[in-house]
């Protein structure tokens, strides 16, 4: 097993958008529900967004709630985070996981 995040980029302009994806090589990654997570500078890592094994239920924060969405794709064992309208206060190091497995962070910087 090795959950990973692919980034698009390390800096969005504020008003962009980001787009992440989780990745595992095990099997038991598609059928399990799987979370997305940030830490931004001098916070606590926080909850952002889940989806369901198979894609059917998804929740999200207030803080990023009709902003953003997570998508899978269990054929090619990946979930999907699309985040729009991003703001100076969505800088923050982001992470997939499941289980108790969490993936290496990515850092997102949102420049005003």
């Amino acid at each position: 097993q090795v959950l990973s995040v692919e980034s698009g980029g390390g800096t969005v302009q504020a008003g962009g958008s980001l787009r992440l994806v989780c990745t595992d090589s095990g099997t038991a990654f598609i059928d399990s529900t799987v979370g997305w997570y940030r830490q931004g500078p001098g916070k606590e890592r926080e909850f952002i967004a889940s989806i369901n094994w198979n894609g059917e239920a998804t929740y999200y924060a207030d803080a990023v709630e009709g902003r953003c969405t997570v998508s899978r794709d269990n054929k090619k064992s990946t979930v999907l985070l699309e985040m729009n309208s991003l703001k100076p206060e969505d800088t923050a190091v982001y992470y997939c996981a499941f289980g108790t497995s969490f993936s290496r962070g990515t850092q997102i910087t949102v420049s005003s």
